[in-house]
């Protein structure tokens, strides 16, 4: 049970009752992402999130904001993707109103002072650097240069050190300016709450309309006619392999197949790649697929971490699994369990206040309609064997085959051997 409402300065409203809970989450996500930029503010959607906790005239620093909800025990975070930027305060449902209050005073009142915006440059270049220091959580971006290009979509979200070392307050605050008005932006608010919610929501985030501002990004059609490898050297023990294909928007139907046939293939531990790279050839210690769905394109990728000394072997294991899936299909029985699995992860995902604000959200901001579980769940359901087959044969193929690897190598050319599916 939800419903949806704008205010009257165009900003959006979801509210979720939860009365099962005693918790709330109010989260906030603005329509702008990494893939809103140019390669000379690249970086910009990220560098703006962090500065939303750096002050605001109430509550001039940012300790004045944290001690505020550390006070209450309430979890609280930021986060920005390719296509989003999210903030987020989970409370006793009793504190409801301090963090609706606190939202709106971040979102609307932030004052970019100088002195912060020089001091967080240090602070996002050592994350940076955590990233690139780890082949685990630096493989998504590198796979999706791999595929993506030259393009918003294939470049990291944190954006490069030389854009965030100069970039200036002014151009952040004219980003910020320009994306975080209430046209744009989307307010869900979870758990438990009674009438009054309502408004202190008109109280706390009706402010007067703004002009409405171009929210528009470079779309991209993928004509790929050829395997791709990316290469980065990093001296490691341990070879992190991506493995994929282009694939689909999340405004297509076809994107039910495709994530049933993720999680037989990699979706958890007795799926097909599990079994058979891990558990009987011994190639690797964890192997998993998944999904990236954004407004035009998307990716299908395997990622694993195996041993450097075995890395084609694992790749030609790997597409050796592919081309039999896509050669001989799925059994009923691998079907019926991959719905189930899936049904029972939005089940249990919507047990907590967090989740169901999430996953109304990304709905509603980004495809401008929600499902419930019930009808998400009945479109999982008519996913029948000839549509698996469909989606695997659409997807797979050499031609639009991407192989990232961070690994102890100088060069892509010893591994043109394995490009073939």
């Amino acid at each position: 049970m939800f419903k949806k409402y704008k205010l009257k300065n165009g900003m959006r409203v979801i509210l979720a009752p939860l009365h099962e809970t005693k918790a709330i989450t109010a989260l906030i996500l603005v329509k702008v992402g990494s893939r809103y930029e140019q390669r000379s503010i690249n970086g910009a959607s990220h560098f703006v999130e962090h500065l939303m906790f750096k002050g605001t005239k109430k509550r001039p620093t940012a300790l004045s904001i944290t001690k505020e909800l550390d006070g209450i025990g309430a979890e609280f975070n930021a986060f920005t993707s390719k296509d989003h930027t999210g903030y987020y305060i989970k409370a006793n449902f009793e504190k409801l109103e301090l963090a609706l209050d606190i939202l709106s005073d971040i979102i609307y009142n932030s004052k970019f002072v100088a002195k912060e915006t020089e001091r967080e440059r240090g602070v996002i270049i050592e994350e940076i650097n955590m990233y690139e220091d780890n082949p685990m959580m630096m493989m998504e971006d590198l796979f999706e240069q791999t595929v993506f290009g030259d393009h918003p979509l294939g470049w990291n979200i944190s954006g490069p050190k030389s854009v965030i070392n100069k970039i200036s307050r002014e151009k952040l605050y004219q980003y910020y300016r320009k994306y975080y008005r209430p046209q744009n932006i989307l307010l869900t608010v979870a758990g438990n709450f009674d009438t009054k919610v309502n408004n202190l929501i008109e109280h706390y985030f009706g402010v007067k309309p703004q002009a409405k501002s171009p929210s528009s990004f470079q779309k991209i059609i993928i004509q790929q006619k050829k395997p791709q490898i990316k290469v980065k050297y990093k001296d490691t023990e341990q070879v992190q392999l991506g493995l994929g294909f282009p694939a689909y928007s999340y405004t297509t139907s076809k994107l039910y197949p495709l994530y049933l046939l993720t999680v037989i293939l990699g979706g958890n531990m007795s799926s097909r790649l599990f079994m058979s790279i891990r558990e009987k050839k011994g190639l690797c210690y964890f192997i998993r697929a998944g999904v990236n769905a954004y407004q035009d394109s998307g990716t299908l990728m395997i990622q694993a971490g195996v041993d450097k000394q075995r890395v084609h072997e694992a790749i030609k294991a790997i597409l050796k699994e592919l081309k039999k899936i896509k050669v001989s299909g799925v059994t009923e029985a691998e079907l019926r369990k991959a719905k189930d699995y899936l049904k029972g992860k939005l089940i249990l995902d919507l047990e907590s206040s967090e989740h169901v604000a999430s996953w109304l959200s990304r709905q509603e901001l980004l495809q401008n309609r929600v499902l419930t579980p019930t009808q998400q769940i009945q479109r999982l359901e008519k996913v029948k064997l000839a549509d698996i087959k469909k989606v695997s044969n659409e997807i797979i193929n050499t031609r639009s085959l991407n192989i990232s690897l961070i690994g102890p190598f100088k060069s892509a050319e010893s591994f043109k051997d394995v490009l073939q599916v």
